[in-house]
């Protein structure tokens, strides 16, 4: 049996990152030859997502730590965790945390991923995340990307890669939804980390175009972060705050999924955005930027959705105007080519990806 662990910022969070941790997590523990745990870094041990009962969960550092004040007690931890539980198969997830995995296990026979959830040219501003990458390059066995674009990003980047690079996207989290959609919702649903990097400024002034040439649609927002507040007082200085709901964070965002028209993503970028494949699975017709990673491997223009060139506030604005005018017959077709993308990202062939290098 291989003992293999993830190594995450904090399991308690409800962001992607943690969603699609948990989801392969969960899928790994049900197949005997593997043993899974994962090691947050802070916190972690009130997972947000719901985890296996066979995993284990542990916390490294409790609930707050200055990372780079505790660089080398860190460090030290990590490898006492691993050389412990005897861990097999280390996987990092988010690239930054290699400055601390890199230095831990040297000298010891572990398989170390590096897990990416960024695209390559965005360190999120956080700049250790470059040197994060570059480590992992050099020392880490294999490294996954979500993407084929961001594959290409690696490979081009960065000198001499000494690291097996792999592409292995994102599973769809839902199957077999059932759903049914249908343009008589009105409704208009995005969701996500309420931080400048969704866009949800350049959507709230796509809105307001919408909004001019159709008085019964709404938006829906579903989620919450640090511009939560701006974002509100934006809504009313455009005259459209009774246009749009902001649901705050929800465990059950399913039901958004299953009562809204049309999904739409407004992200400056992105990895491989996990609420992409959500709002597939439940039929949903898509309208997103185009960023430089991520909707392109997703969303087929014209076919299941609209790619929308990336910041373009005017033509984000015409695309779901377009969807919300679709003739009935137009609409459902949408809705079943939304509902095959699905099948290339089941669950089975993503696993199947990820055994090869475990």
């Amino acid at each position: 049996m291989k003992n293999i662990c993830f190594l995450i910022g904090n399991l308690n969070s409800s962001g992607g990152t943690e969603r699609v941790t948990t989801l392969i997590a969960n899928e790994l523990s049900k197949k005997k030859e593997y043993k899974i745990s994962i090691l947050s870094l802070i916190d972690g041990l009130h997972p947000f997502f719901s985890l296996d009962s066979n995993i284990s969960i542990y916390s490294l550092c409790g609930k707050t730590n200055s990372f780079k004040k505790n660089l080398f007690k860190v460090i030290w931890k990590i490898r006492q965790f691993v050389t412990s539980q005897h861990i097999d198969t280390l996987i990092v997830v988010d690239s930054i945390s290699c400055v601390f995995t890199i230095p831990a296990l040297i000298g010891l026979k572990i398989n170390h991923i590096c897990w990416e959830h960024f695209h390559f040219k965005n360190d999120n501003g956080v700049k250790y995340r470059d040197w994060g990458r570059k480590l992992a390059t050099r020392y880490c066995n294999h490294i996954v990307v979500l993407t084929h674009k961001d594959l290409e990003f690696w490979e081009s980047g960065v000198k001499k890669v000494k690291a097996n690079l792999v592409c292995i996207p994102n599973p769809t989290p839902y199957i077999n939804t059932f759903n049914e959609p249908s343009l008589d919702y009105k409704i208009v649903v995005s969701v996500g980390r309420l931080t400048r990097v969704k866009g949800y400024d350049l959507l709230i002034e796509a809105w307001k175009k919408v909004c001019d040439l159709n008085s019964e649609w709404k938006l829906y927002i579903v989620g919450s972060g640090e511009e939560e507040q701006s974002l509100e007082i934006l809504a009313t200085q455009l005259g459209i705050r009774d246009r749009i709901k902001f649901t705050g964070q929800t465990s059950d965002v399913r039901s958004f999924y299953q009562k809204s028209s049309i999904f739409c993503l407004s992200s400056r970028n992105e990895g491989l955005p996990m609420v992409l494949l959500e709002a597939q699975a439940y039929g949903l017709p898509i309208v997103a930027f185009d960023c430089d990673t991520g909707p392109s491997e997703i969303v087929v223009h014209k076919k299941n959705g609209f790619l929308v060139p990336n910041g373009n506030i005017d033509s984000l604005a015409s695309h779901l105007n377009e969807v919300i005018n679709f003739e009935e017959k137009k609409y459902k077709k949408m809705v079943f080519e939304s509902f095959l993308s699905t099948e290339n990202f089941k669950i089975e062939k993503i696993l199947d990806k990820w055994s090869v290098i475990l």
